[in-house]
């Protein structure tokens, strides 16, 4: 197994280790439940070094994204991050990712990391126009310090005020005595709070600075576990459940990260149209247990008479409501707010309502 500039700290505390995207990842150290509300109160911090970062440099490197990506890369400017997806030809989505953008020349790619080598092949294979490419996975270690007092406890740390970085925007500068760290105001729980990229000879600097700063605010490491029941909570996607090389951004509610504007004629941009359009089979929804039960990935959606109308992506008991929640694809017209649906679980029809994301307010 592939490890972080972090692993031997994660086993050194006790975590709960176990293997994801090829990497050796720690899954909880107190416990989900534990870590999952110390980032909605307090703040956590994850080991997301495993990540893939790709840089596109280079005079045709908009061109290049405006062809592989849905969102639309020519709106960002400088210090502004956009979230959006790679298009496949069969419709579906190659993977979900973030772009920064550095300069007119220079974007900085973040993907998800069990497709690091399946987007790099992709990125390599459509690269038509001549952008530079490089994979720099292996140089960047990163940390996601998440929840409210996250800021209070990183301030400490930089002479870059963090409260005049905005939501889904970045700045490169000091941070715990080591230069060009990237300061992210971005993260996958709803908490607020930063990502912080960096060199992965700075990892240990910065690990021990980002702890002794926040422990007056309790500050505590947390692992893949909470990741998954806080990005769930909000609604967000994880692809490998929620989105997948056969789902459509349409399908996924992600609509408003396909741009058609004038002049960008992104992959698979006729059919993509023609859903936006038409309308698809099925939708992707939230819902709620109404009977006790935990949903769980792959159990399938019935309505009152027991026939077949979806399954569920992902599941999970909500830590901060005490109920069942999950996200899974219906047919269209049972993807109403407030329609009544049932989980099949293990032969047991449970009762559930359809909701709007997020769960948690």
């Amino acid at each position: 197994m592939k490890t972080t500039p972090f692993t031997e700290k994660h086993i050194a505390l006790g975590a709960k280790m176990h293997e994801f995207a090829g990497y050796n990842m720690p899954i909880e150290y107190s416990g989900i439940i534990d870590e999952h509300l110390t980032v909605c109160n307090a703040v956590g911090v994850f080991d997301v070094s495993h990540m893939g970062e790709f840089w596109v440099k280079g005079p045709q490197a908009l061109a290049f994204l405006q062809k592989v990506t849905s969102n639309n890369v020519a709106a960002l400017v400088p210090g502004k991050i956009q979230y959006t997806c790679f298009p496949n030809e069969e419709g579906g989505i190659v993977d979900d990712l973030l772009v920064y953008c550095y300069e007119p020349e220079k974007y900085l790619l973040v993907v998800n990391a069990a497709n690091i080598e399946k987007d790099w092949d992709w990125c390599v294979s459509h690269n038509t126009e001549g952008a530079e490419l490089e994979n720099s996975s292996d140089n960047m270690a990163q940390l996601a310090v998440q929840g409210p007092k996250a800021i209070l406890a990183l301030q400490k740390l930089t002479d870059i005020d963090l409260s005049a970085i905005p939501y889904y925007t970045f700045t490169v500068g000091r941070f715990a005595g080591k230069e060009n760290v990237i300061i992210s105001n971005t993260g996958y729980t709803g908490a607020g709070g930063f990502e912080l990229y960096f060199y992965p000879d700075a990892a240990e600097a910065v690990w021990k600075a980002v702890f002794e700063a926040g422990e007056e605010f309790g500050i505590k490491p947390v692992g893949l576990g909470a990741r998954d029941t806080l990005r769930l909570e909000m609604g967000f996607c994880l692809y490998g459940n929620d989105l997948d090389d056969k789902t459509s951004p349409i399908e996924a509610g992600l609509g408003w990260i396909t741009k058609f504007v004038e002049g960008k004629e992104f992959i698979n941009r006729p059919m993509l149209e023609k859903q936006k359009a038409e309308g698809t089979t099925r939708k992707l929804v939230g819902f709620e247990m109404i009977d006790r039960g935990i949903p769980r990935h792959g159990y399938e959606l019935v309505n009152g008479e027991g026939e077949g109308i979806g399954v569920v992506t992902s599941g999970t008991m909500s830590p901060t409501r005490k109920i069942g929640i999950g996200m899974g694809y219906v047919k269209p017209e049972y993807a109403k707010v407030g329609t009544e649906i049932c989980i099949d679980m293990r032969g047991r029809k449970l009762k559930a309502i359809v909701v709007k994301p997020p769960f948690r307010k």
